[in-house]
């Protein structure tokens, strides 16, 4: 079973980590550490399903991958 791409990166004008889902539109989360900031991407996800069905709205299916440049 596929899940959604996370983003995960650190943020010198935040101070901090932001994890965001590219998938779900306006899905993200800060935390102070890379692990505090993915379990709290976490959460956003569990709610924005669960208001997205809530308001009969389509939920995308897992579909971003990002790109990796790789140089020979």
């Amino acid at each position: 079973m596929k899940d959604y791409h996370i983003n995960l990166f650190c943020s010198d004008e935040d101070e901090g980590y932001i994890a965001d889902i590219p998938d779900l539109k306006h899905c993200s989360a800060f935390g102070s550490t890379p692990e505090e900031a993915l379990r709290e991407v976490l959460k956003a996800k569990e709610a924005w399903i669960e208001a997205a069905r809530a308001g009969g709205k389509e939920i995308p299916a897992p579909r971003y991958r990002p790109f990796i440049y790789h140089t020979a």
